[in-house]
């Protein structure tokens, strides 16, 4: 996170912490900086704890709503969930870029979400924009469109090794024996919008059809980062609604504020001022 200060993925949660929200564990590396957030903790807390209470209103319940859904979208056709090894010469895809130099392959990539969501979820109302806001901050639209015309980037996309080494992150151990993370011991992060692989398996899905839902592939990655957001009936034309998913991703307002002022920026084509994009 963090990357509008061109970091490297090793630093770019310096200071962070891991969040855990009321829906789901956490499926994301959080990057708050607690000292510049003191203000902004109770509106957090409070926004997750009404995005808890909505939710467990449900006849349901708020777990066993949300995995309904998923079953239900998994029933349809379930993808084979892992990391895709493939060659090193492959060519970065050549699309136009979009607003404010957005590569064309992410703009396809979160595009394509967006009709697909539509299609299945048309009550979340979904834009392009705000998964180009996520990826942003994520990862720079995978290291600027580093990716071939599939969405594979050419290097894989991997957050810090969780193992406590790196200060205000949580330990988090190994979830998958290293299949999505390549990784024993301890998790990290994975892909261009940066999941954790545990929330990835829950969460996953085909993007582009191809019957693989890889987290380093910006078309499976996009929508799986949509379905997240829009978990347990969220309407993101709402902005507290649309707040409450920014916050499942980090339980940060700067976050929040960093996703909301880039998401409108690549909606409008005016750069997000400074003040718009606290520090995270």
């Amino acid at each position: 996170m963090g990357r509008h200060r061109k970091q490297s993925p090793a630093t770019v949660r310096r200071g962070s912490v891991l969040a855990m929200t009321g829906l789901v564990p956490a499926g994301f590396v959080a990057c708050a900086a607690a000292s510049d957030l003191d203000s902004d903790q109770a509106a957090v807390q409070q926004l997750l704890a009404d995005d808890q209470d909505a939710l467990s209103s449900r006849t349901v319940g708020s777990i066993e709503f949300v995995e309904h859904s998923m079953a239900e979208q998994r029933s349809v056709a379930p993808p084979v969930v892992k990391t895709v090894a493939l060659p090193n010469n492959r060519e970065k895809a050549d699309l136009p870029a979009g607003n404010l130099g957005v590569p064309g392959v992410a703009i396809a990539a979160y595009q394509s979400a967006e009709r697909t969501l539509d299609a299945e979820n048309p009550d979340c109302n979904m834009p392009w924009n705000l998964l180009a806001g996520i990826g942003r901050v994520e990862s720079t639209h995978a290291f600027g469109g580093k990716a071939d015309t599939d969405g594979n980037p050419l290097s894989p996309v991997y957050g810090p090794v969780l193992d406590g080494s790196l200060a205000g992150n949580n330990v988090i151990h190994d979830s998958d024996d290293g299949a999505l993370d390549g990784l024993g011991g301890y998790d990290r992060a994975v892909g261009p919008m940066q999941f954790l692989p545990e929330t990835w398996k829950r969460y996953a899905a085909d993007g582009n059809g191809d019957g693989i839902a890889d987290p380093q592939n910006l078309y499976d990655a996009a929508l799986t980062a949509g379905k997240y957001l829009c978990a347990g009936g969220l309407n993101m034309r709402d902005l507290a609604q649309q707040s409450r998913a920014i916050l499942r991703y980090n339980n940060s307002m700067a976050y929040v504020a960093n996703v909301m002022a880039w998401s409108n920026s690549y909606g409008s084509g005016v750069a997000p001022k400074p003040a718009e994009l606290p520090r995270i």
